[in-house]
């Protein structure tokens, strides 16, 4: 593989386009008629739309780039990335906005844009073909590729010079020695096919709580217990990862793993990551101690952090966590809620050209906003040498919780809360008058998916009917507009217009969100919504031979192969996401074909997850369900709903809810269980009940 790359001559300049600061301008995009658009005009994606000016002539994605690369004999470029990309913004005005770069690439090659966000699948085998060839990846994403879509070579940023080398040697190789590229394309394509390749494995699926301490005192060599998270800069917030260390910490009596995820918790809600005055937290901290983010916020990630926060509140009560949540969801309905209960995507790091503009302070502005609320905000939001980042700005960000700080400063909790208010005020209305980073206002179903699901966990935390209502019509928005007569959902809608056939990742965390729904209305609507999800995913997706799922589906036209995706990311995997699913229906129902197709999955993957429990953590949190008490909390009566309030102001890691108010229940767990006119509560463990309580408190007696 390496002589193509001589060949070239260039060694690859792999630059991470979200693991990098800088404050290097982006291109202006605003609209002007006159000038000419590509090929990207008329396309819903903003990604895509930012890039309808260029002199490139791009094209989106479709089959007919193919037959046109074809007839011309060219390689294609497949750039990829998203809207809210700082460094897709650099490339752009550096090289795809100058005409004599954009000239090259017209004339010798066919130039496709690709919104990752949109493009899940394209970016997947793109970005493991990069990975293969360098070692790193990130975005933005520029793949060559053979006229049939087998790669070639790859990177992520180039600088112009460097780019417009790569385009030439390239156009060279191409010409001169067509059968090399061929080749090293056919073994690079081969590459990408076996990776990730999941194998069935035969082995009785058995697990076992050491396998989970196995994989935890592996994952402590790598946690940060001075500062939280990783023991490594940049630090992302992966909420997956910390669900799962919360639950387990609290199963296995693990003290340590306890300290260090409230650890974390804390310094990101105090940290520069979190925006300290209009919620909501960045995609990631690029030091290790949680101070300058990247500033884009990113729908999934407050969507997990949401449940994250709540959760960890019920273990603790802790006010900081309460104050994280409720926060986080106003800036959720503020800036990024369509009237239609669709969630936008996400808001970009950048505004007028510099990264974090929007969020940052002068002292002297603080001083001529705040007047004497200044000093409070000096002290209280750290405008030292801890908040200070460039240009003279200042970060906001905390370091001690509320209690502390009144204590030592001699006042209320009442005080202090009055005085943040006051302050939040001011600087929300002087923020409000500067211009706005740009909006990526298209609404994913998986991502929709996941905050229907934080919105719920919160709901359940804080006994809060304003958090469900939101959950409520975000999930009317998707059965209205992205469920499709024929039983699929599509994956992307903006402007009224619904597109893409979905992905493996929307009906399973689409499903996820419905089982999240019923567990706190108990209307069984919601899991027959998911039976219906679950079997068209059967139908669609399944490898039968394996037992896992494609993250495609097969009604989808064929890439250059099917992946699957497994491994627990920021996101977690689409089959980690669906085996939980099949096995919350198989133990509603009592259908073992479910129970079994998930441990079969589970067992695919055993021999992984102790190995980097940080990339499966939401398998691992599936293995907690089958080797620590699994409580099956089912609740008959006239007001079921309240006792389920109830039980959310508890903290259970690993149970499930079910419900009734008559007998109606098509659930065999509830069969032959209503007395009318009684409440019951029953606790259950594998099918088997303990005797009926009345009370919660009762109940939470039987849980050990």
């Amino acid at each position: 593989m390496k002589t193509l790359i001589l060949a070239i001559g260039l060694v690859l300049t792999a630059v991470s386009g979200c693991n990098q600061q800088d404050t290097m301008k982006e291109s202006d995009h605003t609209e002007q008629d006159d000038r000419p658009k590509n090929g990207l005009a008329g396309q819903t994606s903003p990604y895509l739309l930012q890039h309808q000016y260029n002199p490139v002539d791009w094209q989106p994605w479709s089959q007919e780039i193919f037959q046109q690369a074809e007839q011309e004999n060219k390689l294609i470029l497949v750039s990829i990335g998203y809207s809210s990309c700082h460094w897709c913004h650099v490339m752009e005005h550096e090289s795809f906005e100058d005409d004599s770069v954009a000239a090259v690439m017209n004339r010798h090659f066919i130039s496709v844009k690709v919104d990752r966000e949109e493009r899940p699948d394209v970016d997947q085998i793109y970005m493991n073909a990069v990975q293969l060839m360098t070692g790193r990846g990130g975005w933005p994403l520029n793949c060559f590729t053979l006229p049939d879509g087998r790669p070639v070579y790859g990177g992520t940023y180039f600088p112009k010079e460097q780019w417009l080398e790569v385009l030439m040697r390239l156009k060279e190789t191409w010409e001169s020695d067509p059968s090399q590229v061929i080749e090293y394309a056919e073994k690079l394509t081969e590459g990408v096919k076996q990776s990730d390749l999941i194998t069935l494995d035969p082995s009785p699926a058995r697990f076992s709580q050491d396998l989970l301490h196995e994989t935890v005192e592996n994952w402590k060599a790598r946690m940060d217990f001075k500062d939280g998270g990783p023991s490594r800069a940049p630090k992302f917030p992966l909420p997956n990862n910390y669900q799962f260390l919360l639950r387990y910490a609290h199963l296995a009596d693990d003290a340590q793993v306890k300290e260090q995820v409230y650890l974390t918790l804390d310094r990101m809600a105090f940290g520069g990551i979190y925006d300290q005055i209009g919620g909501g937290f960045a995609r990631y901290s690029v030091d290790g101690q949680w101070k300058v983010p990247h500033f884009e916020k990113m729908l999934y990630d407050n969507a997990q952090l949401i449940a994250l926060y709540a959760e960890a509140f019920q273990a603790t009560e802790k006010a900081l966590y309460r104050e994280t949540v409720y926060e986080t969801v106003d800036w959720l309905e503020r800036e990024m809620t369509d009237e239609s209960g669709a969630f936008y995507s996400a808001l970009d790091a950048d505004s007028e050209g510099e990264e974090g503009k929007f969020y940052v302070w002068s002292e002297e502005e603080l001083q001529e906003v705040l007047g004497t609320d200044f000093d409070f905000v000096k002290n209280y939001y750290n405008l030292n040498a801890k908040g200070r980042w460039e240009h003279g700005n200042y970060i906001l960000l905390r370091d001690r919780s509320d209690e502390d700080y009144a204590q030592q400063e001699g006042i209320t909790i009442e005080e202090l809360q009055a005085t943040k208010e006051e302050v939040r005020k001011k600087l929300m209305e002087r923020r409000e008058g500067r211009v706005r980073p740009g909006l990526d206002d298209k609404s994913l179903t998986s991502w929709n998916a996941m905050m229907i699901s934080g919105l719920v966990q919160a709901a359940l935390a804080f006994d809060e009917d304003r958090f469900l209502d939101l959950a409520l019509k975000n999930a009317d928005f998707l059965i209205q507009h992205q469920w499709r007569s024929d039983g699929g959902l599509n994956h992307s809608y903006k402007g009224g217009t619904s597109s893409i056939n979905g992905y493996l990742e929307d009906y399973a965390l689409t499903a996820q969100a419905f089982i999240d729904l019923y567990q706190i209305t108990l209307d069984e609507e919601w899991l027959t919504r998911t039976e219906k999800l679950t079997e068209y995913v059967m139908r669609h997706f399944s490898d039968e031979e394996s037992q896992m799922f494609f993250f495609t589906s097969d009604e989808d036209p064929a890439l250059i192969t099917r992946k699957m995706e497994v491994d627990d990311n920021v996101i977690p995997a689409s089959n980690s996401a669906m085996a939980r699913v099949l096995h919350t229906l198989g133990t509603y129902f009592d259908k073992q074909e479910y129970l079994d197709r998930s441990l079969t999955m589970l067992n695919n993957m055993k021999s992984q997850i102790p190995k980097y429990g940080g990339g499966y953590s939401n398998w691992a949190t599936l293995m907690l369900h089958e080797v620590y008490p699994y409580y099956e909390i089912a609740i008959l009566g006239e007001q079921p709903e309240k006792e389920i309030r109830e039980f959310g102001q508890q903290y259970i890691p690993n149970k499930l809810f079910m419900g009734d108010s008559d007998e109606d229940s098509r659930l065999p767990l509830l069969e032959y269980k209503y007395v009318e006119g009684e409440t019951m509560i029953y606790v259950c463990v594998n099918k088997t009940c303990k005797l009926p309580v009345g009370t919660v408190k009762e109940a939470m007696g039987q849980i050990d």
